[in-house]
């Protein structure tokens, strides 16, 4: 494996010189690398995972304040990686940040997971933000055929093995983050939704034919699909039913967070720049950027897809501003501004893009073409969706 030290988009500095920050992310995304690059000698960390400090702290969560006194100067921040194994904590955290004013960086795999738990959520007191897999600017020399196959953990990226790594994170979240936690009563269930959850990224979720294909009920399903939303494994991209020319579908689509992640639990072996695959990891690509740039920038504009009952789809809906469609094609045919064409008639988005692999950047019926190479520049460059 290369070692390769990645600049990452997320400012923890700049966010904890404003406010206390939630941080949360998958498993493996790198949060603890990250605070140890960004944060270094400035934060006192509270590890959670350490068995002595889990045990003095679960036991008497009052006792943060004697080991955060004990070791804090007048400029420095406290981390408490893996918060929500002891969701009392945080009533701890509230106090020192109202009486002491204490920074606090809280990593955690989901606020979903506290929220359920009535953890005390500190009511405003600490912005939320999210790490996500290694992202375009990320990447030196990108690859996308390379991406798009094992996606962007850091520890695949320059892996020799990618799918060994793969087939561990795999393993180790079922094994750690669905067993150990208690999130599941049996494991196997669970381990076929998982890969029928796989297979159906970026499509609509269908309860009932999960469950058949799953062999489990769709009560079980609608369960599952919850944990996965709980450890940031998956999320659902809800349905834009503004439209009132066409009736709008409004049945959420399931994404998985990473490419690779999602070959690895379906069983994916070879990505053929020709088949119907590429194109599905191609528009999870595309989805991801998106998503991850607007949690960066802290944008506030929902994303979410538009189909009508007629069959008219956009993939992407950038607030109330841009419609993306994604497309693999390497030339690009009217049928593929299609779903496009339909939108703008509703007239409710100024920006119509289209994302393709086509070298040519043009302008079609009202529609802008881009490469995606031009797309994902302009996108982190802050030049592509309007303000």
């Amino acid at each position: 494996m290369r070692h390769v030290r990645y600049e990452r988009i997320l400012d923890l500095p700049g966010l904890l010189a404003k406010k206390s920050c939630f941080l949360f992310g998958p498993r493996a995304t790198g949060k603890s690398y990250l605070i140890r690059e960004q944060l270094a000698s400035r934060a006192i960390v509270v590890d959670l995972l350490r068995a002595d400090t889990f045990l003095r702290l679960s036991a008497n969560p009052t006792e943060l304040e004697a080991i955060v006194g004990a070791r804090r100067g007048p400029s420095t921040w406290v981390v408490i990686d893996e918060i929500q194994k002891i969701p009392e904590l945080l009533d701890e955290v509230h106090r020192l940040i109202e009486e002491r004013r204490i920074r606090f960086l809280l990593t955690g795999s989901s606020a979903r997971k506290l929220r359920r738990g009535r953890a005390n959520l500190l009511a405003g007191r600490a912005w939320p933000a999210s790490l996500f897999p290694l992202v375009w600017p990320e990447i030196p020399d990108f690859d996308l055929a390379r991406h798009l196959r094992w996606g962007g953990l850091p520890s695949v990226v320059p892996s020799d093995d990618a799918d060994e790594e793969l087939g561990a994170y795999a393993r180790t979240y079922l094994q750690e983050e669905i067993l150990a936690e208690g999130l599941v009563r049996r494991l196997p269930p669970f381990a076929r939704f998982l890969t029928v959850a796989a297979l159906a990224n970026g499509q609509m979720v269908n309860f009932e034919q999960i469950a058949s294909d799953a062999a489990v009920p769709a009560s079980t399903v609608r369960e599952y699909v919850a944990i996965l939303e709980d450890t940031l494994v998956g999320f659902l991209l809800e349905a834009w039913t503004g439209s009132r020319r066409r009736k709008a579908i409004a049945t959420a689509k399931l994404y998985l967070f990473d490419p690779g992640v999602t070959h690895a639990l379906s069983g994916t072996r070879t990505l053929d720049r020709n088949s119907d695959l590429w194109g599905r990891s191609f528009e999870q690509w595309i989805g991801l950027e998106l998503r991850a740039y607007l949690a960066y920038r802290r944008r506030p504009d929902r994303l979410a897809y538009w189909r009508s009952t007629h069959g008219h789809e956009v993939d992407f809906l950038v607030g109330d501003h841009t419609a993306i469609e994604v497309k693999a094609t390497r030339r690009v045919a009217p049928r593929d501004l299609r779903g496009l064409r339909a939108l703008a008639e509703e007239r409710a988005f100024r920006s119509l893009l289209l994302v393709t692999d086509d070298a040519t950047e043009a302008v079609r019926d009202g529609v802008r073409c881009l490469p995606w190479g031009a797309f994902v520049r302009q996108l982190w460059a802050d030049t592509l969706l309007p303000r």
